[in-house]
């Protein structure tokens, strides 16, 4: 059971570096980018392996809610580690763990968050899965499957397409609302506005 007072942490998933900075399987760092821009703060190095910026999400007083959002700087497959590290030094119950990933199973923008479940073959939810057990919150963001018979790994490490790039940043501004609905509101209300 978590209470109220409780910090969250907003893990969004991506691979540190400039050569990945585009790509699909960035969304997660994207929307990381963009919360942490909402909050006016810059990204510090932690020594989790992570950089993290720590604020608050939601009206001024008592409603706010006290947010870390990290970046893990430890490659995809690896994170959790790092958010292992964080959820510990910042004592952060399960349930206020969020992960921001890239989703192959769902239309390019459309979003779907959920508590708990499987990994659906993704590493970074695999690595965060056997660090912290399945019952922490995701906001899955859909990339869509690779066209004819592209593979899988390549087509999440490669850019967004120009076409798909012209609505990026409405759909990440999108998603970065869903992760604040989430902490202030609620699972079940960020579902029923965000579930599309």
């Amino acid at each position: 059971m978590t209470d109220d007072t409780s910090p969250w942490l907003v893990v969004g998933l991506g691979n540190p570096g400039g050569s990945y900075a585009g790509n699909r399987h960035n969304v997660g760092f994207m929307v990381a980018d963009l919360l942490a821009e909402r909050m006016g703060a810059r990204f510090k190095a932690h020594k989790s392996r992570a950089q993290v910026v720590e604020g608050r999400v939601g009206p001024p007083g008592p409603a706010s809610r006290r947010v870390v959002v990290a970046k893990p700087m430890s490659f995809m497959n690896l994170s959790g580690g790092p958010v292992t590290a964080l959820r510990d030094f910042y004592k952060v119950p399960v349930g206020h763990v969020v992960a921001v990933h890239d989703e192959l199973d769902i239309d390019y923008g459309a979003l779907r968050l959920k508590i708990g479940g499987g990994d659906n073959g993704h590493n970074g939810l695999k690595s965060i899965t056997k660090s912290l057990g399945a019952d922490y919150c995701r906001v899955r963001f859909g990339i869509g499957r690779p066209p004819g018979r592209m593979d899988v790994a390549a087509f999440v490490l490669k850019d967004f397409s120009a076409a798909e790039r012209r609505e990026l940043d409405y759909f990440v501004d999108r998603a970065a609302d869903a992760v604040e609905t989430l902490i202030v509101d609620g699972l079940e209300r960020a579902q029923g506005t965000y579930n599309s």
